[in-house]
C-alpha cells in the first residue's frame, strides 16, 4: 500500500469512525423524544426514583471532565514537561465530556427547550443554580486554556489559565458532589463527605477514560507510548483508583457510626440484591481491587494491554459505583422517624426498585457518542495527537 492509498484509507476510516459516532448521537436523541413523547411510563423511573441510568451516565462525563483537566494541570500548573504534551487532549477531553453529559442530562430532565429559564432566572441559593454558573464557566475557562497552548502567542499566559482552569475545576466537581450532599430527604445522601469523594473520583476515572482514548489515538496513528510515561500514568492511576476505594470506605464507616444510618447500610452492604452485587462485584472488585493488582504487578503492569483493560475496567467501575449511589440513595426511603414505623397512601418507608429500560441506556449511550464525535473531528481538524520529542516509531525499543 503506497502513502496515497494509506491516505485514502485514514480518511474513509475517520469519516466512517464519525459517521458511527454521530448515529449513537442520533439514537440518543431519538430515545430523548420517545421518552418525552410517550411519558415516563416508558422507563423504568417512578415517583422515588427520578434520577435514571441516564444520570449515572450524565454524572459520569460531569465528573470525569474535570478529572480528565487534571492531565493538564500536571503539566501546565506543576511544571511537568511529560504531561504538557497530553494537556491540549486533556483540555479537549474536557470540553467533550461536559457536552455529552450535559446532552444527557439536558434531554432527560424533559423540556429542554425551557434551559432558557435556568439560564436566565437564578435562584442562588440552590445548589443546581450554582451547577449552571459553573458549567458555563467551565466551557469558557477550558477554551482560554487551549488558546493559551495552541498559539504560540499565548503561551505565556497558559500557567495562569491552567491555574484558573485547575480552581474552577476543583468547585466544578465540589458543587456537583454537593447536589447528592445537600440533599437531606434521601437517607444515602446527606453527607458532606460526598463534595471531596466527587473530586477524588474525578481524578480517577478522568485519567481511566483520558488513558483509553489516548492509547486509541495512538493505535490508530501507529504510535508507540514511551514506557517510561506509561510507567508514570499507570502509577498514578492506581494511586487514584486506591483513594478512591478509600474515600468509599471512610464514606461507609461513617454511616455505620450512625445508628440511623445502620438499616441504608445494610441495604447497600448486604440486603440489596442486584445493588448490593454491583457494589460488591463491580465497583469493589472489577472497578478497585483488580485494577490495582494489574497496575503494580511487577511484570503485567509494564504492559499497555494491562493498561488500556485496567483503565476499562475502572471505568466499569466507575459506572458501578455511581449507579449504586445514586439509583440505591433514592430507593432506600427516609427514615423520617427513626425506631417507629410510619406508612401512608404516598409508599412512605417502602422501598421502590427500579429496572432500566432501552430508550434510558441508548440516551445515556448517545451522550459519550457525542463526546467521541466532538473528540474525533477535533483531533481530525486540529491535531491534538500527544507528541514526545522521545517517541519512537513503531518497532523501536522505548526509552526509560
Amino acid at each position: 500500500m503506497n502513502f496515497g492509498e494509506f491516505n485514502r484509507f485514514e480518511e474513509r476510516a475517520f469519516y466512517a469512525l464519525a459517521g458511527l459516532l454521530g448515529l449513537i448521537a442520533l439514537i440518543g436523541f431519538g430515545a430523548s423524544h420517545y421518552m418525552e413523547t410517550h411519558g415516563h411510563i416508558v422507563t423504568g423511573m417512578n415517583n422515588q426514583v427520578v434520577w435514571g441510568l441516564p444520570h449515572v451516565f450524565a454524572v459520569f462525563m460531569i465528573v470525569a471532565a474535570s478529572g480528565v483537566l487534571n492531565v493538564a494541570s500536571i503539566g501546565s500548573v506543576f511544571g511537568k514537561p511529560v504531561y504538557k504534551a497530553r494537556a491540549p487532549l486533556s483540555g479537549l477531553l474536557a470540553i467533550a465530556l461536559l457536552s455529552g453529559g450535559l446532552f444527557v442530562l439536558m434531554l432527560d430532565l424533559g423540556r429542554p427547550d425551557r434551559l432558557i429559564v435556568a439560564m436566565t432566572n437564578f435562584n442562588f441559593k440552590s445548589i443546581f443554580a450554582m451547577n449552571v454558573i459553573l458549567y458555563t464557566g467551565f466551557f469558557g475557562i477550558v477554551a482560554i486554556y487551549l488558546w493559551t497552548m495552541l498559539d504560540k502567542k499565548m503561551k505565556c499566559y497558559s500557567k495562569y489559565a491552567g491555574f484558573a482552569a485547575f480552581i474552577w475545576r476543583l468547585a466544578l466537581t465540589t458543587a456537583t458532589g454537593s447536589i447528592f450532599g445537600f440533599l437531606v430527604a434521601r437517607q444515602g445522601f446527606d453527607s458532606a463527605l460526598l463534595a471531596p469523594m466527587f473530586i477524588i473520583m474525578s481524578f480517577s476515572y478522568g485519567l481511566a477514560f483520558f488513558i483509553l482514548v489516548q492509547s486509541f489515538m495512538y493505535k490508530w496513528n501507529n504510535m508507540v507510548l514511551d514506557e517510561a510515561i506509561l510507567r508514570r500514568l499507570k502509577n498514578l492511576l492506581a494511586t487514584f483508583v486506591g483513594a478512591v476505594l478509600y474515600m468509599t470506605i471512610v464514606y461507609h464507616i461513617t454511616n455505620l457510626y450512625f445508628a440511623k444510618q445502620w438499616d441504608f447500610e445494610r441495604f447497600i452492604l448486604v440486603d440489596g440484591g442486584h445493588l448490593t452485587a454491583i457494589f460488591w462485584f463491580g465497583q469493589v472488585a472489577l472497578g478497585s481491587i483488580l485494577p490495582i493488582a494489574l497496575l503494580l504487578h511487577p511484570t503485567l503492569g509494564k504492559q499497555v494491554k494491562t493498561v488500556i483493560i485496567s483503565s476499562a475496567l475502572i471505568v466499569v467501575g466507575a459506572f458501578s459505583q455511581l449507579y449504586v449511589l445514586i439509583i440505591g440513595g433514592q430507593t432506600y426511603p427516609l427514615d423520617i422517624f427513626p425506631g417507629m414505623q410510619t406508612s401512608s397512601s404516598f409508599f412512605d418507608g417502602v422501598i421502590h426498585w427500579y429496572s432500566p429500560s432501552l430508550p434510558e441506556f441508548l440516551l445515556g449511550l448517545g451522550g459519550l457518542g457525542v463526546a467521541l464525535l466532538l473528540t474525533t473531528i477535533a483531533v481530525r481538524v486540529l491535531q491534538f495527537v500527544p507528541k514526545d520529542d522521545h517517541l519512537h516509531e513503531p518497532g523501536h525499543a522505548a526509552a526509560d
